[in-house]
């Protein structure tokens, strides 16, 4: 009975883990269709999707110390009902501002429990499990990025764009209920401290203006942004090294496992976004592909991205974090050369095998990463580690996206990737082969 219960927590959390990057690739095909809709500009639509990257980014940290400060299962619930409430909003939305504002509301929602189930999946899974229950989740989040897009078009094709906005309700419903009902309300080791206000509000600032400076397309914008963000960010570095309870523990970075997993899956994650975004417009212009062609190509490197994950889940109590990434990056640069190749010589085979190399390469370790970074630190801080990871995450999409814009030719950027690839694996020698159980924390 127990052994049930815990299976349908892991379930509940897994579907409202999922439904953040469903909603945040989804909308993608929607942007036209909402653009018709409220009769506004593509460039003015697209706020729909900054905003949810932003208000992720600088979410996710501030979340995680809260879950820490208040219980993971409170602000789990928090998160929940606050992606209900965007859900709804966005679909009744009567203007694009309130779309946009719902939109927020939703992201503030997916930052919350996206940390916070994470700690309590670390709460509730043995330690002997924890590894492969961390797998079906980084399989969950991979599935549900790459089938973001297809069910959004089907919906839209059924009926209309609010739609990808409706069918969250009844699953979110379930995850509510569901983790009412069935996660423990257990004694929760409070930290003894108050919530650092001041950093949360720099940090807010500093990444949002940064964010915002990336994004720039206008040169009194970049001077804004980015005279706020060096301003900003300084003095975020500045207050938290005074506070005794800051809103992100600098001494975390200390530990150079914690670190270097959180640099591993920046770099991963920067390679993916770059493969996913640049990949179809390569095929197109290199290849003479269709689009369709071009999706159903591209849908291998998802495919065994999902599927390697999963084995990386399998492997990594076996092999242990330090050769599972190493492995990983060793692929990654591996399937960078062939990039850096096929842009000279581009076909179609050698395609297929670069990306069944970079499908790899990114899944392989994901598993890995997160558990180098979730079990370096001590369990009462599993909310911090947890949120720190994911905005490091979405830092290596955010930096693919600026750098796809800056950087001119297929070749010089595949040169990047694959630079990518040997930092990774130099950063995969710093990491620690100590054991990966769950239970320890490290403090160097």
């Amino acid at each position: 009975m127990k052994l049930k219960k815990e299976s349908l927590i892991i379930y509940s959390l897994l579907l409202g883990a999922i439904l953040v990057p469903v909603n945040s690739t989804m909308i993608a095909v929607a942007l036209s269709s909402i653009s018709t809709y409220y009769d506004q500009s593509i460039s003015n639509i697209t706020w729909v999707v900054t905003i949810y990257l932003i208000v992720m980014a600088v979410t996710q940290p501030i979340a995680g110390k809260l879950g820490d400060i208040y219980g993971h299962r409170n602000m789990y619930l928090v998160g929940v009902t606050l992606f209900l409430i965007g859900s709804i909003g966005c679909a009744l939305a009567p203007n694009l501002a309130f779309l946009i504002t719902f939109r927020s509301i939703q992201a503030a929602g997916g930052a919350i429990l996206t940390p916070n189930s994470i700690a309590l999946i670390r709460a509730t899974v043995s330690p002997e499990k924890l590894s492969k229950t961390m797998g079906y989740f980084g399989f969950g989040a991979g599935i549900g990025a790459a089938l973001g897009p297809f069910i959004g078009s089907i919906l839209i094709q059924s009926f209309d764009w609010h739609s990808i906005f409706l069918v969250n309700i009844p699953f979110l419903f379930l995850t509510l209920m569901t983790g009412v009902l069935l996660i423990p309300k257990t004694k929760h080791t409070r930290l003894q401290a108050s919530v650092d206000i001041i950093g949360s509000l720099y940090l807010t600032v500093g990444i949002a203006t940064l964010l915002l400076f990336t994004k720039s397309q206008v040169l009194n914008e970049y001077m804004v942004y980015g005279f706020l963000a060096l301003i900003v960010i300084p003095l975020f570095f500045i207050h938290v090294r005074k506070v005794k309870n800051p809103i992100i523990d600098l001494s975390l970075f200390k530990i150079s496992t914690f670190t270097n997993a959180n640099l591993s899956i920046m770099l991963s994650n920067f390679v993916m976004y770059t493969i996913l975004l640049i990949m179809p417009l390569f095929m197109e212009q290199q290849l003479a592909l269709s689009h369709t062609q071009s999706g159903i190509i591209l849908s291998i490197f998802s495919l065994c991205m999902s599927i390697s994950g999963l084995l990386g889940a399998k492997l990594h109590p076996i092999k242990g974090a330090k050769n599972m990434i190493r492995f990983s990056f060793l692929c990654l640069t591996i399937s960078g050369i062939m990039l850096i190749t096929l842009s000279s010589y581009p076909n179609l085979p050698l395609l297929i095998i670069t990306l069944v190399a970079g499908g790899i390469s990114s899944g392989i370790g994901m598993t890995s990463m997160q558990m180098a970074s979730l079990t370096a630190v001590d369990q009462n801080l599993s909310g911090s580690a947890s949120g720190i990871f994911s905005t490091f995450r979405y830092f290596g999409s955010i930096i693919s996206s600026t750098l796809i814009g800056l950087i001119s030719g297929y070749q010089t950027l595949f040169i990047v990737l694959m630079g990518a690839g040997i930092i990774g694996f130099l950063l995969s020698h710093r990491l620690k082969t100590e054991s990966t159980s769950p239970s320890s924390g490290h403090s160097a």
